[in-house]
Formats: structure tokens, C-alpha cells, sequence
């Protein structure tokens, strides 16, 4: 139990970023639905339409909801200029605020459309304007119904806030997100105990208030107002009360070799006098986006991402040329500098267990085409969505009976359990040799390589000492070395590591 406390301890940050992410969110969905409910509660058409488009809203998964204002907010960068961020903070924001509009919103229309209308008639008839029947009479009767559905925003706010890690905005989905891929099950219990503890100690907070309006006792709704605001107020000391020097964003996907060439470059850097932030489990386009528009301002990229997803390549060239293009495209179009690959290769390939494997009589992605359609194939949330695999399913006419997505590291297990026969493994996983797995050879070479590449954005590129303190790094890495490195995070039991302390095992063994 001792790491767990120690983990649930160490979440100061990601706490204090969460109270404010979510309290800002729900702040912003009243600051929109109480006008909007006084509005509704006085026109049938505007009720129905903001009902229907705050229901509308809540069907759409919080994860997509987020993912949705990443673009929108980049699209409108070519209006607004670039200082409006697309990660991070304000896509969050918009995201949570329409999601904990619904609750706030239904709640305050109910309770306009249930007052008495005697009471109604009564605040006419003693000649009251219609700006004093609210304040006066309409408002105070409403506000412990209008403070039932807050109470039920601020809980979905901050359980959804934790998907807020996925497009780089720090919060208690950081230990979730990071220990769900690295197997580090102390860290998703601290992660869910904290965002639970909060959403409890929330609902109690403002429940007072409720009861205090209820009851027309301000002494209780001021002690939980009172409770509330310094939640707050020690949450914006945490954030913004320390030493607020600029840092360097690094920017990781949602796997191990992520986290741990992240913490690499980072102890780099920091050794070099830098302070450093870390945004973890972001998705390709997310990443390569951010690092153009400098919402980050480094990350690991490779070859074949960047030839697909961003140049629209589906031809392959040879590793050379391919590189060489994508340095010349990167420096004309996003403004990014390619530093140079780090020396290893993390290219997509089909594994399948060396039992299955010989038992189908499988050595090739043409042998796996004969045989797919009595199996089932594993991928990566992303992977089925992405060029590579279009391209390999149409250049072998994979036609298979099941197709599934897995995280990452559930992917491992899936195959050991045969919940999958084949999956979309990477090349430079220590667990294709754990777990004796055989990879599949590409004859038709559909599938393009995937060297390693240091990515740094336009303005962190000018400076000559950031680049200088990474130059090391590049061609270091070998192959054998990553996947021992990943493999000491992903593995179950003794010798499992923590992406930081694989960094520096990384580091001392290859001498950086």
C-alpha cells in the first residue's frame, strides 16, 4: 500500500490542474445555461431547440467531444492568429462546458416551468417589472432545483475530465492513461481514487448549498460557497504560485517507447539547464499538429506516420529517400525540423503466437491472407483508421473474420488468450521475443519503414542550445536497446520499471 499512497501523494499538480479544468467548465456551462433557461422558460420554440441541442450534445462520447475541438480550434488559428491555442486548456474547456450544459440547463427550465402560478400572478399584481419577479421571486424558488442539476454537471465534469489528457491538457487521467499502458496498476488506482475523492467532496460541498437554499439558511450555502472557493484558490496557488519559468513541452503518444524517449529527451534537456513538461497519450495528428502550430515542442515521430498521415504517400521509395523527402516537406510546409533519427526502427507488423503460426502454416502476409478469413485480427485504437492499413489490406486482399481494437499493451495479451490470431505488432517491442511471437514477412513491401525521428517545432528550433543538448541523441539508439528499454516498462512482476527510471537505464547503458 505503500506505493499507492506515495503515488496518490505525487498527484498534486495533475489535482490542481483538474480542479481547475473542472471548475472553470462548470462555471462556463452556468455562465450559458441560466440565461438561456430564463430565455427558454419564457419562448416553447427556444425551450425545445436548447434541450435538443444540449441532448444532442451528452450522445456524443466525451473522448470524441474532445477530440472534435482540436481541429475546429486549429481551423479558426487562420482566422484569430497564432496565440489561440488548439491543445490543451481551451479545447477542454469547450468541450466540458457543453457536456455539463444538459444537467444545469434541464434542471433550471423544470423548475421556471413547475413555480406556482398564483405566486406568478401575485408578483404581477403587486406591480413587480419583470427583472424584479425574477430576482425576486423566480430565482430564489428556483435555485435549489437549479443547484440539484449543477451538482449532477460538476460529477460527470470531473470524470470526464480525466479524458482531457488526450489532447495534452494536464489532469488526473495523466496517472490513469500512463499506468493503463504500462501495466502500472497502482498508478490507475491513485488516478480513479483522486478523481473520485473529488467528485464526492464536490457533490458534498455543493449539496450544503442546496440544502442552504432550500431551507433559506445562508449560513450553510455561504460555509459551502466559502469550502468551494478555496478549493479553488489552493488550486491557482499550486498552478500559478511557484516559479512560472518557461518550459518545454514534449510531447508523447500513448505507448511505452512514448513515455520513455520523452523522459529521455527530457533528463537531457533538464541536465542542460531547462525545466520541462511532459504531455502524454496524444494521437498521431494530434502530435505532429501541435508540433507545427509550437503547442509542442518536441516529440518522437517516424518515417512512416509522417509519409502517410501527413504527406498522403501510399508509394514507398526506400528508407533514404523517404527520410530525405519528409525533412525537405517538414522545412517547407510545417516549419519543423527533422534533427535526425535516433538509429532504431518501430515499424507496424503482423505477429501471431509461434504456435498458431506453424499450426496455420503461416510465415507471410501472403500466407495470412489465404487463412484470414477463419481469424481474428488486433489493432491499435488508430490503426485500422490509418493509411498503412489500407494499404497492406488492399496490396494482400485481407478479407478476416473479426477485426478488433486493443490498447497497446491489452493488444500483447489479447494474442496470448486468443482473444486475437494476429495483431498489428511494433518491431521494436521487447515482448515479440518474451512472448515468442513471429513476425509475418512483408514480401510486397506495402508497409513502409519507420525510423525514429526527433521532431522539434518552428520556434523551438531557433534555439542553437535546446538543439545542441539533443544532437546526442541522434543515431544512439539501437534497436535491441529500445525494445529492452520498453520491454522493462511493459513487462508484469520484478524488473518492471517506470518509464523514467527505463530513460535512465537507457541513458547509462548507451552512454548518454
Amino acid at each position: 500500500m505503500s506505493g499507492f499512497w506515495e503515488a496518490l501523494f505525487g498527484l498534486g499538480d495533475q489535482l490542481a490542474a483538474h480542479v481547475l479544468l473542472s471548475a472553470s467548465a462548470i462555471g462556463l456551462g452556468i455562465a450559458v445555461a441560466l440565461p438561456l433557461a430564463v430565455w427558454a422558460s419564457r419562448s416553447p420554440t427556444v425551450s425545445k431547440a436548447a434541450l435538443g441541442f444540449a441532448s444532442l450534445v451528452q450522445t456524443i462520447p466525451a473522448l470524441a467531444l474532445l477530440a472534435l475541438f482540436f481541429p475546429i480550434l486549429l481551423s479558426l488559428r487562420a482566422v484569430f492568429g497564432e496565440g489561440l491555442p488548439t491543445l490543451g486548456f481551451l479545447p477542454a474547456l469547450l468541450a466540458l462546458s457543453l457536456y455539463a450544459l444538459l444537467p444545469i440547463l434541464r434542471n433550471a427550465i423544470t423548475a421556471q416551468a413547475n413555480l406556482d402560478p398564483g405566486v406568478l400572478e401575485a408578483a404581477d399584481g403587486v406591480g413587480m417589472t419583470p427583472a424584479q419577479k425574477l430576482r425576486l421571486v423566480e430565482a430564489p424558488l428556483s435555485a435549489p432545483f437549479i443547484m440539484a442539476g449543477i451538482r449532477t454537471a460538476a460529477v460527470w465534469t470531473i470524470g470526464a475530465a480525466t479524458l482531457a489528457t488526450t489532447i495534452g491538457q494536464p489532469s488526473l487521467g495523466d496517472p490513469i492513461f500512463a499506468g493503463l499502458q504500462t501495466q502500472n496498476w497502482v498508478l490507475v488506482l491513485a488516478g480513479c481514487a483522486a478523481s473520485a475523492a473529488l467528485a464526492l467532496i464536490t457533490d458534498a460541498l455543493l449539496g450544503l448549498i442546496e440544502r442552504g437554499l432550500l431551507l433559506r439558511r445562508a449560513g450553510l450555502s455561504l460555509a459551502g460557497v466559502g469550502a468551494v472557493a478555496l478549493g479553488i484558490i489552493a488550486a491557482l496557488f499550486v498552478q500559478f504560485g511557484g516559479n512560472q519559468e518557461t518550459r518545454i513541452v514534449i510531447g508523447a503518444k500513448q505507448f511505452s517507447e512514448q513515455y520513455i524517449l520523452a523522459r529521455l529527451i527530457g533528463s537531457k534537456l533538464e541536465a542542460a539547464g531547462y525545466a520541462v513538461e511532459y504531455r502524454d497519450g496524444l494521437g498521431s495528428a494530434v502530435v505532429h499538429n501541435a508540433i507545427a502550430s509550437n503547442d509542442l515542442d518536441i516529440s518522437i515521430d517516424y518515417t512512416g506516420t509522417i509519409w502517410t498521415n501527413q504527406l498522403k504517400r501510399s508509394d514507398n521509395p526506400g528508407r533514404d529517400a523517404m527520410y530525405d523527402e519528409i525533412v525537405r516537406w517538414e522545412t517547407e510546409n510545417s516549419g519543423a525540423m527533422v534533427l535526425g533519427k535516433l538509429g532504431f526502427e518501430n515499424a507496424y507488423a503482423f505477429a501471431m503466437r509461434e504456435d498458431r503460426a506453424a499450426a496455420l502454416g503461416i510465415a507471410t502476409l501472403d500466407d495470412l491472407a489465404r487463412a484470414a478469413p477463419q481469424l481474428t485480427v488486433g489493432g491499435d485504437p488508430e490503426f485500422f483508421e490509418r493509411p498503412e492499413w489500407i494499404a497492406v489490406r488492399n496490396a494482400y486482399g485481407f478479407r478476416f473474420e473479426g477485426q478488433r481494437n486493443f490498447s497497446p499493451t491489452f493488444m500483447y495479451n489479447a494474442l496470448q488468450s486468443g482473444e486475437a490470431d494476429v495483431i498489428s505488432a511494433y518491431t521494436s517491442d521487447g515482448r515479440i521475443a518474451a512472448d515468442r511471437l513471429v513476425v509475418l514477412a512483408d514480401p510486397k513491401e506495402a508497409l513502409p519503414s519507420y525510423d525514429a525521428l526527433v521532431m522539434i517545432s518552428p520556434e523551438a528550433s531557433q534555439d542553437a542550445a535546446l538543439v545542441a543538448a539533443l544532437k546526442p541523441l541522434v543515431g544512439a539508439i539501437n534497436v535491441n536497446a529500445m525494445r529492452e528499454a520498453n520491454f522493462s516498462v511493459d513487462r508484469e512482476g520484478e524488473g518492471k520499471l517506470s518509464p523514467k527510471d527505463a530513460a535512465a537505464q537507457l541513458a547509462a547503458e548507451l552512454g548518454l
